[in-house]
């Protein structure tokens, strides 16, 4: 199957429980739809015996549907989401890559809209949002409408739920992003940034979790602070650091200018007039002064590396595939 109609990116932690049924959810959903699909599993690191479950899933053949394909790739250790849609993402061959997560709670009877919004639509991307959510309020719910607000002021993208797993892609949008550190939640915004400005928004069925706990604790709402900044100001200044170093450096080195020189002045007019002045390096407007035309000069500086790193920047290995199916 070189290139099928449709990829599917389930990254997972620890989830054996849920893959069987997912994987027969998915098939039932598709096998009449008539596209030949692939489902790529990342088991990112687990531990209780999930690759055991997409060896089994990998070599099981359906005689019954041929359009189907099953892919495994499995981290040496746990790398993060972000990473493991990385990975996916790269040996996806589909004309319409969807993502979803394991846990059950993405309805795979979603997907058909989906791809249709994509393939006939003519839609770049499209973004899931779980109107009705069955998260715990305090640890999930609250936290997300909190980063959703933040997302939507700071991108001007206007999604309720820019950190849904269920999402659909044009196959250039994912070979064109880079989707590192905890970015997945902003997927829509790396996007938009990369020139694909046709995303829509979906309502789509959320289920209560069916086995096991989540994998995400209380850090990743500072991560995704943190990400939030990033992303703010990677959206602008990406390509231009110097537009924001060398602003802030020419700022601050003309500020600290008018100071030397207020200091300079006060010492020549009192010379001239004879009145009383210490040494100037007794004004602390001299110290302040000084300082500022130096951090100027850093910043300025830093703007000028950020361009040399901006346009000598080539991809690294950010993880190691420990097996493949």
């Amino acid at each position: 199957m070189n290139h099928p109609d449709l990829s599917i990116v389930v990254p997972l932690l620890n989830e054996a429980e849920s893959l069987t049924e997912l994987q027969e959810w998915i098939d039932q959903v598709l096998i009449t739809t008539g596209l030949s699909y692939e489902v790529i599993y990342i088991d990112d690191g687990s531990t209780d015996g999930s690759w055991s479950v997409l060896s089994t899933l990998s070599r099981k053949r359906d005689t019954q549907n041929p359009n189907r394909c099953i892919k495994a790739l499995r981290f040496f250790t746990n790398y993060g989401k972000s990473q493991a849609l990385h990975a996916g993402f790269a040996a996806a061959k589909g004309n319409v890559v969807i993502t979803m997560d394991a846990d059950l709670q993405d309805s795979p009877e979603e997907i058909p809209e989906l791809y249709n919004m994509i393939a006939h639509e003519g839609y770049h991307l499209v973004s899931g949002w779980k109107k009705k959510r069955y998260d715990s309020v305090l640890s999930k719910n609250i936290p997300s409408k909190l980063f959703n607000w933040a997302a939507r002021s700071t991108s001007g993208l206007q999604l309720h739920d820019f950190n849904c797993g269920l999402k659909a892609y044009d196959r250039d949008v994912i070979k064109s992003i880079d989707v590192h550190g905890e970015m997945h939640r902003y997927i829509p915004v790396l996007a938009k940034n990369s020139g694909f400005t046709k995303i829509a928004e979906k309502p789509v069925a959320h289920q209560a979790r069916k086995y096991g706990e989540t994998k995400f604790g209380y850090d990743r709402f500072i991560k995704g602070f943190l990400d939030l900044i990033t992303i703010a100001f990677i959206s602008k200044y990406a390509r231009r650091p110097m537009h924001f170093f060398g602003s802030a450096g020419v700022l601050m080195f003309v500020l600290g200018l008018i100071m030397a020189a207020y200091v300079g002045g006060s010492k020549l007019y009192r010379l001239y007039h004879d009145l009383p002045y210490g040494l100037v390096t007794n004004n602390p407007w001299f110290y302040i002064a000084l300082t500022t035309m130096i951090l100027g000069c850093l910043f300025f500086i830093a703007g000028i590396l950020g361009e040399l790193i901006q346009r000598s920047y080539k991809h690294d290995n950010r993880y190691q595939i420990e097996e493949e199916l």
